[in-house]
């Protein structure tokens, strides 16, 4: 299974924060997926860090290169399909995400009950 993480679970995994549900987890290190970070996800986190919302380690970019994730990158396919999506989520970057989960056939890792609604494949967690 090819998976997306949003943004609170990529945080949650490198928190290991018991909020991540079990589901979550098991399909994140089962080795026979792949999951993938969006670089929408990443701008997101920077953003957050820049307003004073999050804290991040001073070596947060060597964490991630740690990990066994994939980065996605947003293509021009991505931000197209943005207007065949219905206005259930206003999110920019959550929408962004849902996008790239149905474009590329990724089954996306949440527990954003707003991103639930959506016709997509989707572990919650």
């Amino acid at each position: 299974m090819n998976l997306l993480l949003d943004t609170h679970v990529l945080l949650w995994w490198l928190d290991d924060d018991p909020t991540l549900s079990k589901a979550a987890r098991q399909v994140i290190s089962d080795g026979h997926n792949t999951a993938f970070v969006s670089v929408a996800a990443l701008w997101e986190i920077r953003i957050k860090e820049a307003l004073g919302k999050l804290n991040l380690p001073d070596d947060f970019e060597q964490v991630l290169q740690r990990e066994p994730f994939l980065v996605l990158d947003v293509k021009a396919r991505h931000v197209h399909a943005l207007r065949q999506l219905p206005m259930l989520h206003r999110d920019p970057f959550d929408r962004l995400l849902i996008t790239q989960a149905q474009t590329e056939r990724l089954t996306l890792v949440t527990r954003d009950s707003a991103i639930l609604r959506y016709d997509l494949r989707c572990v919650v967690a």
